[in-house]
């Protein structure tokens, strides 16, 4: 594990990332699911795939009571130990878990709101990395999309919500799983690289049990016309105040 402690959101955070090859690190991703998903006053929430935990401590620092779940237990053990590194250990309870066991961990419809960053590719999608760690985190070899799609419907109660970051190029994919497990896509905002290109990755809020209708957001960009960081990029790194 690495023993540099780093700063995160402008140092209101501080955080231990795993070794290289050991885990996934902080990115982009990571900040702009935290400042998309937009809980409830006394929501009970999970972030599946919680990995060193970062998503839920961004939303514990807001005032949201977290519960995180992984694999891997060697990210556990230093998800809890960043929730004691910022005094949030009352705020964020993380735990190792099979998420495709989820019959075996949680009793049905247990939470009103899920997140969720999904691996990126899946088994045969792309050259799996040679590092296992890396490998669950961005290949799906512990889950599939499927998985997280099927295991929020159990999980989710009716109306509840399920937060995504996933990769532009498989959103046809998403949509179809959520439409198989009656997940109504709500909201939808693309991440574009730069003005004039296509999107990258894009963020999705869906809805257990509810009726059709999705709102597309305007799209997000990290780089402006003059080659600096959008206002609205820098904003996801601010921390919100609990809606």
């Amino acid at each position: 594990m690495s023993a540099e402690i780093e700063d995160l959101l402008n140092g209101v955070l501080k955080i231990r990332q795993p070794e290289e090859n050991e885990g996934p690190r902080v990115n982009m991703d990571t900040i702009l699911l935290a400042h998309f998903t937009k809980p409830k006053f006394s929501e009970k929430i999970l972030e599946i795939g919680c990995a060193h935990g970062a998503v839920s401590l961004i939303l514990a620092k807001r005032g949201y009571l977290m519960q995180g779940v992984d694999i891997q237990p060697h990210l556990i053990a230093l998800a809890s130990e960043n929730a004691k590194l910022n005094g949030l250990e009352d705020m964020a309870e993380f735990y190792t878990g099979d998420l495709r066991d989820y019959k075996k961990i949680w009793n049905a419809q247990t939470y009103d709101r899920i997140v969720v960053n999904p691996p990126y590719d899946e088994l045969g999608g792309s050259n799996r990395s040679p590092s296992d760690p890396l490998a669950a985190a961005l290949h799906g070899t512990a889950c599939t999309l499927e998985d997280v799609v099927a295991a929020s419907k159990y999980l989710l109660k009716n109306r509840g919500h399920l937060d995504m970051v996933m990769r532009a190029s498989r959103i046809g994919e998403l949509f179809a799983l959520l439409d198989r497990y009656n997940i109504e896509p709500k909201i939808m905002k693309t991440v574009h690289p730069k003005q004039q290109s296509t999107a990258t990755i894009v963020l999705v809020e869906s809805m257990r049990a509810a009726k059709h209708g999705l709102k597309i957001e305007a799209p997000l960009f990290v780089l402006g016309s003059d080659g600096n960081e959008t206002p609205e990029l820098l904003e996801a790194y601010k921390i919100q105040e609990k809606c």
